[in-house]
């Protein structure tokens, strides 16, 4: 290598260390009374309300570029064969204007029983304390809903969901927080006789220093009726410690 790629080598290298100094890697810890999500158990296999997930992950930022990538595991029970969800995802994050935007997609998979796993693409963008999220799904099937993976012929895709979130801080290390979801299934999960739902959840969390946090909040889900104990109104309290 001559003198000039030597030195272009090197201007190079200079120009990439501030974008390597502040590339982030950083993790979570979490141990739950029960993992809800978009108002349901993921664990069917009791019905009582307290069935403890451990669950945790990591998310790698790079530099200030505003891509990132991530994993978060959790420990469920709602499908045959399986005992984990393990999510894969990746994005852009970047401001416009007075707006903060999240662009990326998300894949949810189910070791040993794969008929659950899903990928969706999502859009959220952030005002202040407040937050909107669409989530759409791209893969055949949403979490098993159409049986795609066994045969059926029918599809999960094009299945929405779209969620509202506000967290605001009230008091030194208090936060609350609150979110409402909506849940559109695809025309044929819907066509089975399965309805559309909304979710919810209202608590808080306490900040407790050193990256560790406190929560607590009822959360459930409409269609009862329908869907039964999972998506019943639950007091969730969970403590994550941020690596």
């Amino acid at each position: 290598m001559n003198h000039a790629s030597l030195k272009t080598l090197g201007i190079a290298l200079i120009a990439a260390m501030p974008l390597m100094a502040s590339a982030q890697l950083s993790g979570n810890l979490g141990l739950t009374s029960n993992y809800k999500y978009r108002g349901q158990d993921q664990d069917t296999s009791k019905t009582r309300a307290v069935k403890p997930a451990l669950q945790g992950g990591f998310d790698y930022a790079f530099g200030e570029s505003g891509w990132y990538v991530g994993n978060w595991n959790s420990s469920v029970n709602w499908l045959s064969g399986n005992s984990i969800e393990m999510d894969l995802y990746g994005g852009y994050k970047f401001k416009a204007g007075a707006l903060d935007w999240d662009l990326g997609a998300l894949t949810y998979l189910y070791p040993g029983n794969t008929s659950g796993n899903t990928t969706e693409l999502y859009a959220a963008t952030t005002w202040g304390p407040l937050t909107a999220k669409y989530s759409h799904t791209v893969s055949k099937d949403y979490f098993g809903w159409a049986g795609a993976k066994a045969g059926s012929g029918l599809k999960g895709t094009n299945t929405g969901y779209l969620a509202f979130s506000v967290a605001q801080e009230v008091a030194p290390s208090v936060t609350l927080k609150a979110s409402v979801g909506f849940t559109r299934f695809a025309s044929d999960i819907k066509d089975m006789g399965v309805p559309n739902y909304t979710d919810f959840s209202v608590g808080a969390a306490y900040d407790l220093g050193d990256g560790l946090s406190l929560g607590a909040a009822v959360a459930g889900g409409s269609k009862k009726a329908y869907f039964g104990p999972v998506n019943k109104s639950r007091l969730l309290v969970t403590l994550t410690k941020t690596l």
